[in-house]
């Protein structure tokens, strides 16, 4: 990391209103602070786990004979492994507009085959599978904005 990515995160640091960022790579660990409201955001970038169960999702029991209208009920994804981002910066789908997706949904993917880019700092990251199986679902928007630890992909192991 250089000076200007380091102005440039300081920058970002003081318009994102968050109180102290941290980073840790290799080599090398960077730690800012502002005097704002104390929120925190760690983003260690070796350490974080990239892939990490789904959670259950649990729905509401209805009484059986209420007038409600029939709505379908929610997926289950508890069998499904979820990818989630291991840092903040913006999500792409492709390495350029011109390229194609690196994955879509149905598409297999084994351990370490690239899903997406995470741009952050005018740096490009390429996040790796860490599982094997199908991608079941895309989570995040072609260019949009994620956070550390959002989820980004549904894969049902193989």
């Amino acid at each position: 990391m250089d000076i200007k990515q380091i102005q440039e995160l300081i920058k970002f640091v003081s318009r994102s209103g968050v109180n102290e960022v941290a980073i840790e790579q290799e080599n090398f660990k960077i730690t800012i602070k502002t005097n704002q409201a104390p929120t925190v955001v760690h983003a260690t970038v070796p350490q974080a786990p990239l892939v990490q169960a789904a959670a259950p999702v649990a729905t509401a029991p209805t009484a059986p004979n209420a007038a409600t209208p029939a709505v379908p009920a929610a997926e289950d994804t508890s069998k499904y492994i979820t990818i989630k981002s291991p840092m903040i910066g913006t999500f792409y789908r492709s390495a350029s507009p011109e390229k194609p997706m690196f994955v879509n949904v149905g598409d297999e993917v084994s351990t370490g085959k690239v899903v997406c880019i995470i741009e952050a700092m005018k740096l490009f990251n390429e996040i790796e599978s860490e599982v094997s199986g199908r991608i079941v679902k895309i989570l995040v928007d072609n260019a949009s904005p994620v956070e550390y630890d959002q989820p980004l992909f549904l894969v049902e192991p193989i």
